[in-house]
């Protein structure tokens, strides 16, 4: 064990984390997400929802200052749903961490479109998370 790691950051995803470069992206899997048929790297985190581990790597994970939102989201199917509660969970989260002056939205992506974007991912993280439509791309800056 390591000091001031928060529990939830397994060793597995810490290596993940470390082993990705500038411009890569790493999708955050809610658990009805065919995770293991999308990522060429799945770490599994069941048990944890995706709140907690965003908190978490937000404390390691730089979001890419080059482009205009590395943070995107996959869209609801139909416009008349209500906006996932858990998004404004996300907005909270980002904008308390370190990471809050990278945060200029979300991008929203089409569902279909999300999971060849998630088959490109760096890896997957398939969480335990219950919320619908609780997916997130994450795209990794620099560390200054």
């Amino acid at each position: 064990m390591l000091k001031k790691i928060p529990p939830v950051i397994s060793p597995e995803l810490m290596k993940v984390l470390m082993e990705m470069g500038h411009g890569e992206e790493i999708c955050l899997a809610d658990g009805n997400f065919p995770s293991a048929g999308m990522g060429k790297r799945v770490v599994r985190l069941d048990g944890h929802g995706a709140e907690e581990i965003l908190k978490a790597m937000l404390n390691f994970f730089p979001l890419d200052t080059f482009v205009e939102k590395p943070v995107s989201l996959m869209e609801t199917v139909s416009d008349s749903e209500p906006k996932p509660k858990i998004w404004d969970g996300y907005e909270n989260i980002i904008r308390s961490s370190e990471e809050a002056g990278v945060f200029n939205g979300f991008e929203m992506v089409e569902r279909f479109e999300f999971y060849e974007r998630a088959k490109k991912c760096f890896a997957v993280v398939a969480t335990g998370e219950t919320a619908l439509y609780a997916n997130i791309i994450l795209k990794k800056g620099v560390v200054v």
